[in-house]
C-alpha cells in the first residue's frame, strides 16, 4: 500500500511561502524555497508549537514566526543553538504536482 498522497499544485504554493494540508489528523507544512525545492514538516514548531507555516522561508530553512527558533527544512531539526526537532515528511513533484509521503520519516 502506497503512502504517498497528492496535495496539489506545486503553483498554488508561493516560492519562498508555504501551504498547511490536513493529513490524518495532523497538520503537515508543506514549503517552496526561491528555487522550487520543496519541503514537508509538522506545522508546529518544537519550542513552543508555533505555526511554522507562518513563519519566514530563507533558503532551506524556516523561521517560527513565535520566538524566532530556525528549522532547517531538510533534516527539520533547529538550528544550534536551539535544540528540537520538527517531524518531517518526504515529498516529490511529478508533473506539476505536489506529493507528501504520509508515512513519518
Amino acid at each position: 500500500m502506497s503512502n504517498w498522497i497528492e496535495v496539489g499544485k506545486l503553483e498554488d504554493i508561493p516560492r519562498l511561502g508555504s501551504r498547511v494540508v490536513d493529513m490524518e489528523r495532523r497538520e503537515i507544512a508543506i514549503f517552496r524555497t526561491e528555487l522550487d525545492d520543496i519541503f514537508a514538516v509538522a506545522n508546529s514548531c518544537p519550542h513552543k508549537k508555533g505555526p511554522l507555516a507562518e513563519g519566514i522561508v530563507h533558503g532551506k530553512k524556516v523561521t517560527c514566526p513565535l520566538h524566532n527558533w530556525t528549522i532547517d527544512l531538510e533534516s527539520g531539526e533547529a538550528v544550534a543553538p536551539d535544540k528540537g526537532c520538527a517531524r518531517r515528511y518526504e515529498t516529490k513533484v511529478e508533473s506539476g504536482m505536489v506529493w507528501i509521503n504520509s508515512a513519518e520519516a
